[in-house]
């Protein structure tokens, strides 16, 4: 049976997250626990995998960075071989461009995927939870810009795109997402900070301080921490 797998809504690694958090920790039960910075490549990743080993010693996991900042790294045998031993991986925030350019169609991406459904646990946040769906959002023409593009991610998740930061700025980018679909069947998945949508023996649940917005051509459902979440699809090969 797979893993749980967690998209956060951002703000990953301070108090707040604990509820999903330290579900991820005990489906993981022992080490390897990996971070994944590659959305951080650009931003101090060494500063992101401190944070995180930091964070999650508090429950009990030793973390230490997988080595996949480039498509290079990503590609390396001894790379999938380390990777292919965890039972915790955490993606953090950063650049929603680039996790899918250096993961996709890799083999430790690979071995992330067959690790998570043989029991690991996978998350990840903000940019880290956007790579997850089947779409990733990027800025539009220029900085500041509001509208969202799609671009292929990693497809953990179908039909879906995970719009983070939703009780700030996540919202902002709704009508862009829904006037540039590439399909009808596109879901929106809003995630405020400091909350997850967590896949779970079998089905979503919302867990967290905020909320999780299901949003699609008909229209928009909001679930609370503890809710049941419908309308987003299972994961692939679960």
């Amino acid at each position: 049976m797979a893993g749980p797998l967690a998209l956060v809504g951002g703000d990953e690694l301070h108090p707040g997250n604990e509820p999903q958090d330290e579900l991820l920790a005990a489906a993981a039960g022992a080490d390897p626990a990996y971070v994944v910075a590659t959305a951080a490549a650009r931003h101090r990743p060494e500063l992101a995998a401190s944070h995180a080993r930091e964070w999650f010693a508090r429950f009990g996991l030793d973390v230490v960075e997988l080595p996949v900042r480039t498509r290079t790294q990503a590609r390396s045998p001894e790379t999938a071989a380390l990777a292919a031993q965890g039972r915790f991986f955490y993606l953090v925030g950063g650049d929603p461009g680039i996790v899918p350019r250096v993961l996709r169609e890799t083999p430790t991406w690979d071995a992330v995927v067959s690790a998570w459904r043989g029991g690991a646990a996978l998350a990840g946040s903000s940019a880290g939870a956007m790579a997850m769906g089947r779409w990733t959002l990027i800025r539009g023409r220029f900085p500041g810009d509001r509208r969202r593009e799609y671009r292929d991610a990693l497809g953990v998740v179908p039909h879906v795109a995970v719009l983070p930061n939703f009780a700030s700025f996540g919202r902002e980018w709704v009508a862009s997402a829904l006037e540039g679909r590439p399909s009808d069947d596109v879901v929106l998945l809003g995630i405020d900070e400091r909350t997850a949508a967590v896949w779970s023996e079998g089905s979503w649940l919302a867990m967290g301080g905020g909320g999780v917005t299901v949003i699609t051509v008909a229209g928009e459902r909001r679930f609370g921490s503890g809710d049941a979440i419908d309308g987003v699809p299972p994961p692939v090969g679960v």
